[in-house]
């Protein structure tokens, strides 16, 4: 999942949700240098790309995307699974997608300075192009594939994958619609535990 999907499954304004903001900006052992609650931030990040890197309906998404676009097929899925969370926000979310967008980036601004640096740059491009907010248009899709296929260590050709999302739209829906509850279960279970 991306970014509109981390922030969402973090539940409240919280600590966790800043862990889980910047926690693919943090390596290895620097993960001690945070709070207790940003700490279980990044531990549920990554236990999300966990479950959702090996759910078969995200596999599906995937390997339909893999033939084009390769290694990159995942990412790009990842941002299709938050179009759609985006899209049918009203069915996961009794708050605005507009409002919570706003919440969440006052808040997140309000932890910018202890930042990773990537995360900084992200926070500053999300706010200019109200990223989370503009994944419900397929143009907010496409300016976003654009903007990692810039950055892409090798050619990926992500810019052209908004193609793919309109050719196999209703695919990716489902597929989603399948995936996410079990994401959200997962989610919460986890968060049972600890």
């Amino acid at each position: 999942m991306n970014f509109l999907a981390h922030l969402f499954l973090s539940g409240e304004l919280s600590e966790l949700m800043v862990g889980n903001f910047i926690a693919d900006s943090v390596k290895g052992s620097s993960t001690i240098n945070y709070s207790q609650g940003i700490q279980q931030g990044i531990k549920l990040h990554r236990a999300i790309d966990e479950f959702t890197d090996n759910h078969v309906d995200m596999l599906k998404s995937k390997d339909r995307l893999r033939p084009r676009y390769k290694k990159y097929a995942p990412v790009i899925s990842d941002i299709f699974y938050d179009h759609f969370l985006a899209v049918n926000w009203q069915d996961y979310s009794a708050v605005s997608l507009r409002e919570y967008t706003q919440q969440v980036y006052e808040y997140l601004g309000k932890h910018y300075a202890i930042f990773p640096e990537r995360s900084k740059q992200f926070y500053n491009y999300m706010i200019k192009y109200d990223i989370l907010f503009a994944y419900t248009k397929l143009e907010g899709i496409e300016r976003v594939m654009q903007g990692m296929s810039r950055r892409a260590s090798f050619i990926s050709g992500m810019e052209t994958a908004v193609e793919e999302l309109q050719k196999d739209y209703a695919d990716y829906k489902n597929e989603f619609q399948s995936f996410f509850p079990d994401l959200q279960q997962h989610v919460y279970l986890l968060q049972k535990i600890n």
